[in-house]
């Protein structure tokens, strides 16, 4: 794993922009396509907004997959995840082949025929982020670092809640949903490369949790670190709690 600080947020999210561009770009060349796993929420905002703007990326070949959504909330929903990628990512670049998990169905089904996607070949390059928690993906702590399934339903704690609640998304804790579909933590580490985008003061905590101290269910997204190709782009207020010393060696 290496890490990237960045002075400010938007220099954060050109340089992972121009870094995952790079990855579609070669995949596309070397297969004909590439896999891509997207991540959703206020973190990524600028990020895909720079990323969908660069230009020579040949979005017609890029086949998406979703990394997780809440249980039982309709598309029109302002904190849809569905609805996220598709005003973000899908309508800005005519991506045609995509796996979204719809929040309305049998979720199981949904699970069980989206996993059943994923896992019919390898993945390119997948989005993720660090919830405030620690969470990676849906996955809060303690999170499951065995299971092989491709996707899970998990319980939301209240940490993640309380997270969607103070971003905007609902108008109370009472609003939030309870249950999610979520990529598996061994799914997300089964990709080849992965770009990991956490910034903002709000996320120093688990930032530090996740990469300053044990490898552990407890603070998920430190189970990157055992994964060859993650970089961490942090802006300087997200790794204000990191050690230089580990700073230094990861980059």
């Amino acid at each position: 794993m290496v890490i990237r600080v960045c002075k400010e947020k938007r220099e954060m999210a050109e340089a992972a922009a121009n870094h995952a561009s790079t990855i579609l770009r070669q995949s596309i060349q070397q297969n004909g396509k590439a896999r891509l796993i997207a991540a959703t929420g206020a973190a990524q905002f600028d990020f895909l907004e720079v990323l969908t703007q660069l230009p020579d990326i040949q979005w017609d070949c890029v086949e998406m997959f979703h990394l997780d959504e809440y249980i039982g909330l309709p598309e029109s929903h302002p904190a849809s995840f569905c609805r996220f990628l598709r005003e973000r990512l899908i309508n800005k670049t005519g991506i045609r082949h995509y796996h979204l998990l719809s929040g309305e169905r049998d979720p199981n089904e949904v699970i069980r025929v989206v996993g059943r996607e994923i896992c019919s070949a390898p993945v390119d390059i997948a989005f993720v982020g660090v919830g405030e928690n620690g969470h990676l993906a849906f996955n809060d702590p303690p999170a499951d670092f065995k299971t092989e399934d491709p996707y899970i339903i998990v319980e939301l704690d209240d940490a993640c809640r309380r997270q969607q609640l103070g971003e905007g998304w609902f108008a109370s804790l009472d609003d939030v949903p309870r249950r999610a579909m979520s990529m598996g933590v061994r799914q997300i580490l089964k990709t080849k490369e992965i770009i990991c985008f956490v910034p903002d003061k709000r996320k120093a905590n688990a930032v530090k949790a996740c990469f300053d101290g044990d490898i552990t269910p407890m603070a998920p997204a430190s189970i990157l670190r055992g994964h060859p190709k993650t970089t961490v782009y942090l802006d300087t207020d997200s790794a204000s709690l990191l050690r230089a010393e580990t700073v230094a060696a990861l980059k």
